[in-house]
């Protein structure tokens, strides 16, 4: 159901007392955020992500009761948008939520998988662009312990979840918002609405922001996300100052919290490419988020699940870059991961297990251009080589000068491997003699142990 907006603002004002967070707008400029905060600040805050390299990224809503298809017809473009696609009225779509009912869902299940894949922290949507709420929140009836037959909290039960296996807990939350009265869609129907991009009702920005805060003072205190994970920020009428005032706020009830880019503006902590990995990476912290198939929220017949040594692949390629990667799950309308899902998951953990020490707690390749064979990562006296490309003649050619104190697989860590420097007549760097085949069908790693800082040629 829809709040009015007096009551909405009321109670915003009423939760804010509730949860001592500072309703006052910040002067600031967007593009100063970090102004607030000293370099050693934001280096605390955002030490356990620079650490975790990966993430789970998880699209649940009402949307996975329709699957991708209406009225017997499928709906093309992402499933968590099949309101806006298949042009679905805001009275029909509602009832969807009367349908959610995911009696297998299991909290400690998902964490107990995230954690067997190697996931350091998983986000999920607290609120979509349908504006319908995966937690338990006092803003608005469109929730799903208000508005469902479950009548359950997901959000808290996945929380708790998390914290027993030792794996963050982050929220997803639209500012677009295809619910709210204070926006309007972009094209309005009575029959055959399209939503996206919503304008903001003229004068009623501020009482959104104050929707906003309400549900994201709920979020930070009753559930102390690690993160927050903003999307939809192309909503015509947002404005700088929405979105630095919203930063200010989360930062005033808790400064600890990363906040990504897509408030826009400039305000965030860090960038978000999506579906792509930038090649060599990009300046600064930054994640590439992307789906396990081809949509973000559960399709039924989206088939087209990318291979696990592709995973793995981009993982490492991420990482490498100087990024994380957030790889996303859709789970269906019953509260259940798709097999095929799990079993990728499952295979990157397995390769996470050996070769964990080559992406947890490593920063970004110290080569120039990209390397013949694959990857690298490193540490402080360590350099990890990601081989995806093992060389047919069993010598490994490596564009470093350093002196190698040692090199080993990291399947076999008690055996050196043999390792010589090249002439200047051949390119120079450093030659590795490695065994004939490669140890994993995906990537294997290779460890150089240097004294001092990596010399690449």
């Amino acid at each position: 159901m829809k709040v009015a907006s007096l009551m909405l603002v009321s109670f915003c004002c009423v939760c804010l007392m509730l949860v001592g967070c500072s309703t006052t707008s910040s002067a600031s400029s967007p593009e100063n955020t970090a102004m607030s905060q000293t370099v050693a600040d934001k280096d605390a805050k955002m030490a356990w992500w620079r650490e975790a390299k990966f993430g789970m990224f998880i699209h649940w809503g009402i949307y996975a009761v329709p699957a991708g298809e209406w009225k017997g017809k499928d709906v093309r473009g992402p499933g968590e948008w099949i309101q806006t696609r298949g042009r679905i009225p805001g009275d029909q779509y509602d009832q969807l939520a009367k349908q959610f009912n995911p009696v297998d869902f299991n909290a400690d299940q998902w964490a107990s998988i995230a954690q067997a894949a190697g996931v350091k922290y998983i986000v999920i949507t607290s609120k979509h662009h349908d504006g319908f709420c995966m937690f338990d929140t006092h803003a608005t009836n469109f929730n799903v312990v208000a508005a469902t037959p479950w009548h359950q909290d997901p959000l808290a039960q996945l929380d708790a979840a998390c914290l027993l296996h030792g794996i963050r807990f982050c929220t997803y939350y639209s500012i677009m918002d295809w619910h709210t009265p204070d926006q309007s869609p972009h094209r309005p129907s009575s029959t055959a609405p399209e939503f996206s991009p919503t304008n903001m009702v003229p004068g009623k920005n501020d009482a959104y922001v104050a929707y906003m805060k309400a549900q994201l003072g709920e979020l930070i205190t009753g559930y102390h996300p690690s993160l927050i994970w903003f999307d939809g920020g192309w909503v015509h009428g947002w404005t700088a100052a929405d979105a630095q005032t919203i930063y200010d706020y989360i930062q005033s009830c808790d400064p600890s919290i990363i906040v990504n880019n897509r408030l826009l503006y400039g305000v965030g902590d860090y960038g978000t490419p999506e579906q792509h990995i930038p090649n060599g990476g990009e300046q600064g912290d930054w994640e590439t988020c992307m789906t396990i198939n081809e949509t973000w929220g559960y399709m039924s017949r989206d088939k087209d699940f990318k291979s696990a040594g592709t995973l793995i692949t981009n993982l490492i390629k991420c990482v490498s870059g100087g990024g994380n990667y957030l790889l996303n799950i859709g789970p269906d309308g019953l509260g259940r991961i798709p097999e095929p899902e799990v079993q990728r998951l499952l295979a990157i953990g397995a390769w996470l297990k050996v070769n964990g020490d080559a992406i947890y707690g490593t920063t970004g390749s110290p080569f120039k251009s990209a390397l013949p064979f694959g990857y690298a990562t490193q540490k402080p006296g360590k350099i990890f080589l990601e081989i995806t490309d093992w060389p047919t003649d069993g010598i490994l050619r490596v564009p470093l000068s350093n002196v190698v104190i040692r090199a080993y697989l990291l399947t076999n860590p008690n055996s050196s491997l043999q390792v010589s420097p090249l002439l200047s007549t051949d390119g120079g760097g450093t030659q590795l003699v490695l065994p004939a085949n490669a140890p994993d069908p995906v990537a294997s790693v290779v460890v150089l142990e240097i004294s001092g800082d990596p010399q690449p040629l």
